[in-house]
Formats: structure tokens, C-alpha cells, sequence
């Protein structure tokens, strides 16, 4: 049911010894083979390549694997579910403008029913079919009023308690990111490490012989530079009446 690898650093650095185990996990050591996207930020600017293909024989991707450089990096591999069929507009991660600044999302797991729902951030109109952009759509909605890039305090209770909700619809383990802070909520299945030299990882699965552990269920922590801003537990697991 999808997989997802974010990283926070103090400083560009190359990612390719997360990155080329990441990929085989796209259809080859795990069953992700509907798509792969890579999001990647230097110096503020973002950019994003993917493609409704598996990962691990993709040639784009085994190259950004091992060159991919700077101090924000977020990549999805996809296991389709709603909708079933690979597409380009259904491919991970997602990108949609809020509050001045260009967001990034990615999601593992299921939130079916949040698709159709009413969405008062009208600028945001999913572009594909998935429950996972729609909700996407409805976390940017939960801090429109509230976003301040100075002060992650003031917005980061909306985003708790909108990430709550939707989490109630199903599993719900996303990455996001606006380009300077790295938030990851780990609903059911993710892990993070912190390494001395200035780096913070996320993943669905531990990718090295490093010190993971897993999230808490419902935490959702927040990086920025490679240091740990802020670990709140946001849900606690369950299912929408």
C-alpha cells in the first residue's frame, strides 16, 4: 500500500544510500509497482519527477537516485488502490500552492471517503482522482488561516487537528512539506531516525542498518534543517461512523 522516504538536512547533501534501496522497493524487494516521484529541494526551490511506472526498473529513477542533492527530499513508490489504475495525475507526491508557498505531499494508506468531500480552500483543485490528493487538499484548507513561516507554533495545532479528522477515514501516513520544514505523520506504519551529522529520515521501512524507530501511532513530528522541531501525538487510530 505505497511506501514513503523523506529526509531533512542541515546542508545539500546526496541521498543515494536511502535513495537506491528506496527504488527497489518499487516493484522489486515490495510490491509498489505502480508508480514512483521524487521531490527535491535546493536553496528553496522545489522540483518534482515521476512516473506511473515501477520504480525499480526505471532508468529516470535510478539516475535521480544516486545524483539527487539538497537539504529537503520527499519520494513516494505506489501500490494503487483508489483509484486501481496507475495515471500520471494519480502519481505521488502531489503539489498544490497555499499561503504564498508551493507544498508537497505524499500518503501511504486509505482515506476513501474524504474524496467529494466540501473543501474551503477553493485554489486547490485535485488534478487526478485520489483520495490521497483530495486530502491534501483538505490539510491545506486546516492551516490557510493560521500559515506563518516564522512561527510553525501558530499553524501547527490547525494542521494537528485536520490531520485528526481526515485520519479518521482510514490510514493516513503522509510526508509534507513547504520547503523548509519536513512533516510527517505516522499513523500506523513509519519510522524516522536522527543522525548526528545533521540528517533526519522518514520511511515506511527502515533503509539501512541505522538506529530507526517507529512512530507512535498518530504522531506527527515536524523537522527542520535536520533537527526534530516538534513530536505531537495528533490521532490515535480508528474508523469514521
Amino acid at each position: 500500500m505505497c511506501e514513503l522516504l523523506g529526509a531533512s538536512a542541515n546542508e545539500a547533501r546526496n541521498y543515494s544510500s536511502w535513495l537506491i534501496p528506496f527504488r527497489a522497493r518499487g516493484g522489486g524487494t515490495a510490491d509498489n509497482p505502480d508508480g514512483w516521484g521524487l521531490a527535491w529541494w535546493q536553496a528553496g526551490a522545489a522540483r518534482i519527477e515521476k512516473a506511473p511506472a515501477p520504480g525499480h526498473r526505471s532508468e529516470r529513477m535510478r539516475q535521480l537516485a544516486q545524483e539527487v542533492s539538497g537539504d529537503l527530499v520527499l519520494a513516494h513508490v505506489r501500490k494503487a488502490t483508489h483509484p486501481a489504475q496507475p495515471g500520471a495525475s494519480n502519481t505521488h507526491p502531489f503539489a498544490h500552492a497555499c499561503c504564498g508557498r508551493e507544498w508537497i505531499f505524499a500518503h501511504n494508506g486509505m482515506v476513501p471517503d474524504i474524496v467529494g468531500r466540501p473543501c474551503r480552500l477553493d485554489t486547490c483543485r485535485p488534478e487526478g482522482e485520489t483520495d490521497s490528493e483530495f486530502a491534501f487538499c483538505q490539510l491545506l484548507a486546516g492551516i490557510v488561516d493560521s500559515y506563518d513561516p516564522s512561527d510553525i507554533g501558530h499553524w501547527l495545532g490547525r494542521l494537528e487537528a485536520r490531520t485528526s479528522e481526515i485520519a479518521l477515514f482510514g490510514k493516513f501516513n503522509f510526508l509534507l512539506s513547504d520547503g523548509r520544514v519536513l512533516v510527517a505523520h505516522g499513523h500506523d506504519r513509519l519510522h524516522h531516525a536522527e543522525r548526528a551529522d545533521g540528517l533526519a529520515l522518514v520511511a515506511t521501512e527502515p533503509l539501512d542498518a541505522g538506529d530507526w524507530h517507529p512512530f507512535a501511532p498518530g504522531e506527527l513530528r515536524v523537522y527542520r534543517d535536520g533537527a526534530l522541531l516538534a513530536s505531537h501525538v495528533a490521532t490515535q487510530p480508528g474508523t469514521a461512523s
